[in-house]
C-alpha cells in the first residue's frame, strides 16, 4: 500500500511517499480502506517536528473509509460499512485520564496517511447520514473539539453569546454548533473577506482583530457590557487576555489552541475577579463523537471544506495550511 511517512526530526521536506506492506485485521480489529483525511494543527506539529514522533511515523489523526475485512470476534462492523476514526481510540467515555489519552493516530501510533489501516473495531464510529467520506474526515479532531468545548464543558444554551476566533476548522465548527444550539455568535478574524464569509455562515457580530487590538472589550460592549458566556480560545497567550476582557462574570473559556505560543503573561487577577472558568479541552471521547454526529444529523450541519489534495501532495497541503489563507478544513484524498 502507499503511505506518507515523516522522517525524523521532521519538516515538510522530510515527508516521503513510500510503499509498505498492507496490514491484516487481527482479533478484535477491522481493516479499513482509508479514503480521506483532514489536516489539523496537531498534524502539522507532528510533521514539523514540534511534537517528536518515531522515525517513519505515518501522520494524520483523522480518517474515514470503508471496512474491507473484520477480524475474529468483531460483531459491530461488517465489510462495506463506512467508518470514522476517533482521535483518542482508548477513550470510550467518561473523563479524560492518562490511559485514555494514549495511542493518538499519527502521533503515538501510525495514522491515516495510508491506503489501509488495521485498528480495533472500537476505534471507529459511523459517519453522519448523507455525508461523503471526505466530509466525515473533518470531524474527529476539529468538530469534536468544538462540540466538547461548547456543548459538554461550557454547556451553552439558547440565548447565550459565544465568541470564536479565526476561520480554522475548530472555529468554524464552533460557529455552526453554537448557532444550532440557539446562541448568538461574535466572530473574529483579521481578514475582511473571511469575516464576510463568517457572516454568511450565521455569525451575528464581526470583529477585525487586526484593526481593533482591544477586541475583547469590543465583544463585551456588543453584549451591552455583560460579557460573553463562552469563548473558544484558539490563540493561547497572545489572545487570552482579550478573551478574559470579553467574558462575563462567571464566564467559560475553553482553552483549545496555542497558536501564539505555549506560555505568556496572563491577567490572572482579571480571571479571578470575574470568576471565570478556564478549561483545557483536548478533543473528546468516542461517546461524545457519537452524540455529536447525532446532533449534526438533526441540525443539517455540513462542514466547510477549503480544498482537497491527493496523498502524494501532502506537503503542499501543509504548506497551504501554514499560509493561513484557507477558510475551513483542508482534506486529503487517499
Amino acid at each position: 500500500m502507499k503511505v506518507a511517512a515523516v522522517k525524523a526530526p521532521g519538516g515538510l521536506d522530510k515527508i516521503v511517499i513510500e510503499d509498505r506492506a498492507q496490514p491484516v485485521a487481527g482479533p478484535g480489529q477491522v481493516l479499513v480502506r482509508v479514503r480521506a483525511s483532514s489536516l489539523n494543527f496537531h498534524d502539522f506539529a507532528v510533521v514539523a517536528g514540534m511534537i517528536p514522533a518515531a522515525d517513519g511515523r505515518i501522520p494524520m489523526s483523522d480518517g474515514a473509509g470503508e471496512v474491507v475485512a473484520v477480524g475474529e470476534g468483531v460483531t459491530t462492523w461488517k465489510v462495506g460499512d463506512q467508518v470514522l476514526s476517533t482521535f483518542f481510540p482508548n477513550w470510550p467515555a467518561g473523563a479524560p485520564v492518562l490511559e485514555r489519552l494514549l495511542g493518538v493516530p499519527g502521533d503515538q501510533a501510525d495514522g491515516f496517511a495510508a491506503e489501509y489501516v488495521a485498528s480495533p473495531a472500537t476505534a471507529f464510529t459511523r459517519i453522519p447520514k448523507g455525508w461523503t467520506l471526505e466530509e466525515a474526515s473533518t470531524l474527529p479532531c476539529a468538530a469534536l473539539t468544538a462540540w466538547r468545548a461548547l456543548i459538554v464543558e461550557a454547556k451553552i444554551k439558547p440565548g447565550d453569546v459565544v465568541l470564536t476566533q479565526g476561520t480554522g476548522g475548530v472555529s468554524i465548527f464552533a460557529l455552526q454548533l453554537a448557532k444550532a444550539a440557539g446562541a448568538t455568535v461574535i466572530a473574529t478574524s483579521s481578514s475582511a473577506e473571511k469575516l464576510a464569509r463568517l457572516k454568511d455562515l450565521g455569525a451575528d457580530h464581526l470583529i477585525n482583530y487586526k484593526d481593533d487590538p482591544a477586541w475583547g472589550q469590543t465583544a463585551a460592549k456588543l453584549t451591552g457590557g455583560r460579557g460573553v458566556d463562552a469563548v473558544v480560545e484558539i490563540g493561547g497567550p497572545g489572545t487570552m487576555n482579550q478573551s478574559l476582557h470579553a467574558s462575563k462574570i462567571g464566564g467559560h473559556i475553553s482553552l483549545i489552541g496555542v497558536l501564539t505560543g505555549v506560555s505568556g503573561e496572563i491577567a490572572t487577577a482579571l480571571a479571578m475577579s470575574k470568576n471565570i472558568t478556564i478549561k483545557g479541552v483536548t478533543v473528546g471521547s468516542r461517546q461524545e463523537q457519537e452524540e455529536m454526529i447525532a446532533a449534526i444529523e438533526a441540525n443539517g450541519i455540513k462542514p466547510v471544506i477549503d480544498s482537497t489534495y491527493p496523498l502524494d501532495q501532502i506537503a503542499a497541503a501543509f504548506a497551504h495550511q501554514i499560509s493561513q489563507k484557507h477558510f475551513g478544513k483542508i482534506c486529503l484524498s487517499i
